[in-house]
């Protein structure tokens, strides 16, 4: 394939990426809030089913996280081959796996949404969107997989660009199935769901042009069918650890909400609203650390690993600072800021206080996050999901149970519990960094054999 190896920076990996993931975070409630002129028992249907379908997709990312590390290191070796042949294999076994849970979510729909508690009132409307939206879902999965193979090359221009088209044509079909405009059939969740469909499918049709296209036909789809096993061996030892991660995470930050419940609703809201908000600092964090393990997971390929180590050392005292001033411009406008979604005094004053502790908590996330990356780039992927999950749980909800419901500290005990988790996890990843351990961990060398 044709890479721009020679061209990689990080503020050019980076700002696509960025503006990638904002679209994500801005328009993956479009159907919610487009459905919200429509009827508020569909945002409610189509709500609950996201949660459902979010998570599916999560699971689609541990063979994409694979791919993405192994071709950036064969791609630094210059084994342009076996990156190929890594990249169409992520792309059959997403695939393969991403039908069958398709089949469960079409097949399953309405026991899933019993086992969920949703009231029958809402029951026809949630699964019909799930039978649709999840019955496609593999086309996701097979995005999401291209998207990475593209950016482990360099081209996190070509994945924007492809994400702004989806967004767009996913906001034209709602306006159309919602609104009905020159006599269009007003069409509510199910025209919802067939959007989101149809504009995934251009949207996959698109990135796969593409990739064929970079590749200049050169990639080897015999490897479609035909695995090599140290190939998938490697996919699932990085792909698996950090799924384990990301469904820990995920379960830690429900148990630290049913906490929350116990606070009552004014609780519950102020914390939703100023994730909000953080999750536009969280951008800047996630962003440069993608960016960063696309650079180290070339540089280790290539041997250069004084680079590496220094890369990442750069790329997080990068992203501390600019998340450190993104908190402080947040914090400042709280009162604004929080006024979009409230007007109720007690939720602007606590909310102002949370955003306060955020000044210290990003620059702690964008710390572990960055370092996380840097060592799953150099193929140390188990050090921090061993490190993660005890921390999310001996730190994170133990301190927000502590500090928060039995010191009665209420959310500033649960944001102390996040400082405290995120913080030492990065101090944890700096040390393993520091220790360069991963050195000997790079997948490049244990494909030798096979390139």
């Amino acid at each position: 394939m044709d890479k721009t190896k020679k061209n990689l920076t990080l503020f050019a990996l980076t700002w696509p990426i960025f503006i990638e993931l904002a679209l994500h975070m801005l328009m993956g409630n479009a159907d919610t809030l487009m459905l919200s002129q429509y009827s508020d028992s569909s945002v409610a249907a189509v709500g609950v089913s996201n949660q459902i379908i979010s998570f599916v997709i999560m699971l689609f990312g541990f063979v994409a996280t694979g791919a993405s590390i192994l071709i950036a290191q064969n791609l630094g070796a210059n084994r342009d081959q076996v990156a190929g042949t890594i990249g169409v294999t992520s792309i059959s076994m997403n695939l393969i796996f991403s039908i069958v849970l398709s089949l469960a979510l079409y097949l399953s729909s309405t026991s899933i949404l019993r086992l969920m508690g949703l009231p029958a009132v809402l029951m026809d409307e949630a699964s019909n969107y799930i039978e649709i939206v999840g019955g496609f879902i593999f086309v996701q999965a097979v995005i999401m997989t291209i998207s990475a193979i593209l950016r482990s090359y360099g081209f996190t221009k070509d994945t924007m660009l492809v994400t702004i088209g989806m967004n767009i044509l996913n906001v034209i079909g709602n306006y159309f199935v919602i609104f009905g405009p020159f006599g269009f059939p007003i069409l509510g969740v199910e025209g919802v769901a067939y959007s989101t469909v149809i504009s995934r499918f251009l949207g996959f049709v698109t990135l796969f042009i593409i990739l064929v296209k970079r590749s200049k036909q050169s990639l080897p789809w015999q490897s479609f069918i035909k695995y090599n096993k140290k190939h998938v061996k490697n996919l699932l030892g990085i792909g698996i650890p950090a799924a384990g991660e990301s469904l820990s995470h995920t379960a830690s930050q429900m148990v630290i909400t049913l906490l929350v419940t116990q606070l009552g609703v004014v609780a519950i809201t102020t914390k939703v609203y100023v994730q909000n908000l953080m999750m536009f600092i969280y951008l800047f964090s996630i962003a440069i650390s993608q960016g960063s393990q696309i650079l180290i997971g070339h540089m280790i390929g290539a041997g250069e690993i004084d680079k590496a180590y220094k890369r990442a050392i750069k790329s997080l005292q990068v992203s501390v600072v600019i998340t450190f001033m993104a908190g402080i411009i947040i914090y400042f406008s709280s009162d604004l800021l929080l006024g979009i979604f409230t007007n109720n005094m007690t939720i602007i004053e606590m909310g102002t206080i949370l955003l306060l502790l955020t000044i210290i908590l990003e620059p702690g996330r964008a710390f572990n996050l960055n370092l996380v990356f840097a060592l799953r780039a150099a193929g140390d992927v188990r050090f921090p999901v061993y490190i993660g999950i005890a921390s999310m749980w001996g730190i994170s909800v133990a301190f927000s149970w502590f500090f928060g419901i039995y010191l009665e500290f209420g959310l500033i005990g649960v944001w102390i519990g996040f400082i405290a988790d995120e913080w030492l996890r990065g101090i944890f990843m700096l040390r393993r960094w520091r220790s360069r351990v991963w050195v000997q961990k790079t997948f490049v060398k244990k494909e030798e054999a096979v390139s």
